[in-house]
């Protein structure tokens, strides 16, 4: 059996709590993760067969490394998955002078992965709709379009094209990890709305499938999946290996953390 961490799990509505149930029916462990105590109550309620909950905030620099570093007090995990995203918000300036969206769903990520011990799996968090960005990494920390060119939705189909290109650069760089990321597919959560056109249970399917390792198309570093355990093919950029390593140059410089 597996050992799995999973963030942003602590929604009732979300697809990493979802997953993690999943996950736990089948025999694996799971620790869930919530960003304060009161979320973490909640999802001691909603999965009461979790390992344990990790507290912390991913909004931040200091934050995420402090996670990081609780992280390891309780040991390696099989697979991670980098789960926690925003999406609408605004701006909402951090102090370390970026978008909250770019702490929690390109910053964190990339420290959590450098920082942990290494696991035997990483599934990186990504959409479909990453295929609206061009790629362009002259701004990834929106330092020079600032609140003023801010847009909720062009931010957020950057960061999860970044993400692409983590899960694709981690592959390359650790051989000994199959490093993979999930376009989870447009379904009914607190992010997606009620209109959503696809199943929270066809996501987890695809979320238990890489989380445990076992079929082949899993087995796969860099891969790119979809719903219902399908293999996709994402936007050709990110098969580009110096947007690649541009990306973790600028994770790097910025948040003072180096990869391993």
């Amino acid at each position: 059996m597996a050992r799995i961490f999973i963030t942003g799990s602590s929604d009732g509505l979300g697809l990493g709590l979802n997953a993690a149930k999943q996950l736990i029916a089948k025999g694996h462990s799971v620790v869930l993760h919530a960003r304060n105590a009161q979320r973490a109550n909640e999802a001691k309620e909603a999965c009461p067969g979790a390992e344990t909950v990790a507290v912390g905030e991913l909004g931040t620099i200091a934050e995420t490394k402090q996670l990081a570093a609780e992280l390891n007090k309780l040991g390696t995990f099989d697979c991670v998955i980098q789960n926690a995203g925003l999406f609408q918000g605004g701006f909402r300036k951090t102090v370390d002078g970026v978008p909250a969206l770019v702490n929690v769903n390109v910053l964190a990520p990339y420290i959590l992965t450098c920082l942990m011990h290494r696991p035997k799996r990483i599934v990186f968090l990504s959409s479909s709709m990453h295929n609206s960005d061009d790629g362009n990494l002259d701004d990834v920390l929106w330092q020079q379009r600032g609140e003023q060119g801010w847009s909720d939705y062009s931010a957020y189909c950057a960061s999860k094209l970044h993400n692409i290109l983590l899960a694709k650069a981690f592959a390359r760089r650790w051989p000994d990890v199959i490093a993979t990321s999930l376009d989870p597919g447009w379904v009914p959560t607190k992010m997606g709305g009620s209109s959503a056109t696809e199943t929270a249970d066809a996501a987890a399917e695809t979320y238990v499938m890489l989380a445990e390792g076992e079929e082949p198309a899993a087995q796969k570093s860099g891969g790119y999946f979809r719903p219902s355990r399908q293999v996709a093919t994402p936007k050709s950029i990110t098969e580009d290996e110096k947007v690649q390593d541009q990306l973790l140059s600028i994770c790097e410089k910025f948040t003072g953390v180096s990869l391993p």
